[in-house]
């Protein structure tokens, strides 16, 4: 029994982050058709954000919220340099654009602050522990499943019945029609970021929760993460990128609990070799997508 509780948590932990990073991933792909590389980087900024005003004095909520405040902000610039210039050129010029914005920023962190590993202040409530039916796990766990639920239910509500949600709905299904019908194709797109923005500043907070220092490759870990979930789910699909999210999350704790020690290093040998699998049953992803639209 305590077994099986300590599973789920670490399963709804981790799934939680997981589910985040692909749908910040997957609500700009479903409009552009458009893997945007740089979503990594906004994990990134969020993390030397807090770093840098972690000596300001100000209460943790606020620094937090300055934090995901600048990845929203990087969002947005992501789609005015990196996307918008070329939107209308060919998909490998935006690809190309994509990684060099994404370089930028690393390059950026490794010049005007430090290649070594940084200290982000953390409350005490992640490094305390609580006990539940006799599992010992850290709290950091707990706030990590409520955000996600709160966040998940939030966007839930967000696509569905909001002006805006419903407006991006219809831009992923078909984006021609929806701009002939009159939807801002711009206001949409940038929307898009923002949200994406938003999602990367919390699982910022959550991932360097864990590890509590940020480096300038930090975002390489979540991109990948959330690049197989939203693969796992299907890359139109937002309820595909969170059962993909979860679905992952359960791999990988699976597999930390089962493997030997000296086998633990080849995990994710093992993880990608799941994933080929689900991918040869289910090509498209366990979740289909809209059935039309173009990239824009």
């Amino acid at each position: 029994m305590t077994f099986t509780i300590q599973f789920i948590i670490d399963v709804l932990s981790l799934g939680g982050a997981y589910a985040l990073m692909a749908l910040g991933l997957v609500i700009v792909y479903g409009i552009l058709r458009l893997v945007n590389f740089a979503y990594g980087e906004l994990i990134m900024v969020a993390g030397y954000t807090m770093y840098m005003v972690g000596g300001t004095g100000l209460p943790w909520l606020v620094m937090a919220l300055i934090a995901v405040i600048m990845a929203i902000a990087a969002g947005i610039a992501t789609d005015y340099v990196a996307f918008r210039p070329v939107r209308d050129k060919s998909v490998t010029a935006v690809l190309i654009t994509s990684f060099a914005f994404s370089a930028l920023l690393q390059n950026a962190a490794l010049l005007f602050i430090s290649p070594r590993p940084r200290t982000v202040p953390l409350p005490e409530i992640f490094s305390q522990t609580v006990q539940i039916a006799g599992v010992i796990t850290p709290l950091r766990n707990l706030i990590t499943i409520a955000a996600s639920v709160i966040l998940l239910a939030l966007f839930a509500f967000l696509m569905r019945r909001t002006v805006l949600g419903i407006a991006m709905r219809a831009a992923a299904t078909n984006f021609t029609m929806a701009r002939m019908l009159g939807v801002p194709a711009n206001l949409i797109i940038t929307s898009a970021f923002a949200i994406s923005g938003f999602l990367a500043g919390v699982v910022g907070l959550l991932w360097i929760g864990r590890i509590g220092t940020v480096v300038p490759g930090i975002g390489l870990g979540p991109l990948l993460v959330a690049f197989i979930a939203t693969v796992i789910g299907g890359m139109r699909s937002l309820p595909g990128a969170v059962i993909g999210g979860f679905l992952l999350a359960m791999i990988d704790t699976t597999l930390n609990y089962t493997l030997p020690q000296d086998l633990l290093k080849f995990r994710d040998a093992f993880t990608f070799s799941l994933v080929i699998m689900i991918l040869l049953w289910r090509p498209e992803g366990l979740m289909k997508g809209p059935a039309s639209g173009q990239r824009t």
